[in-house]
């Protein structure tokens, strides 16, 4: 068969069979993607009917301006904690943070390492050493201020060595 409409394009050679195959593969296709649309409004809905349900605008509208406050709420309290934060950091910065303990024999005929140097720093290497001397004769402490890591009098090995401890220089005991 030979059409005068396929002629006047120029598929006038062109078997009607191929257009309706082609059209049918079309329609096909169409129909594929009309069923997904379906499938996607379909679960769109069903959100929509579950955000709705026993709402009103009225009721919405007080829900979405409860959000807000809920959230300037949490917008103030997260700024009184960084406040906090920064109040605590500067107070900390004047702790003792930094120990450093050395325990050792003052005497070799004691026995037992009951004399001990201990550092205590705070964040800017501030802060003493309190050194105990055990003795057959009694206890005997004194401490030595330490500013910036160092001390102007002199120290000892152990307490040098505390000292080292706490500022990190040495990590053993």
């Amino acid at each position: 068969m030979k059409y005068d409409i396929l002629k006047s394009i120029g598929l006038g050679d062109l078997d009607i069979t191929y257009i309706f195959i082609g059209m049918l593969a079309f329609i096909i296709i169409l129909m594929i993607l009309i069923i997904v649309q379906m499938v996607k409004l379909n679960k769109l809905n069903k959100k929509y009917k579950k955000f709705m349900s026993g709402k009103n605008a009225k009721n919405l509208e007080t829900d979405i301006m409860a959000l807000f406050e809920d959230n300037k709420l949490i917008k103030v309290s997260v700024d009184k904690n960084r406040k906090d934060i920064h109040t605590l950091y500067k107070r900390f910065e004047n702790a003792f943070q930094k120990i450093g303990l050395v325990k050792y024999d003052a005497f070799a005929q004691m026995g037992g390492q009951l004399s001990f140097s201990l550092a205590l720093l705070d964040e800017n290497n501030n802060g003493f050493i309190l050194n105990s001397v055990h003795s057959a004769d009694g206890c005997y402490s004194y401490t030595k201020e330490i500013k910036q890591g160092t001390c102007d009098v002199f120290l000892g090995d152990e307490e040098k060595k505390a000292l080292d401890m706490a500022v990190g220089e040495s990590k053993e005991s």
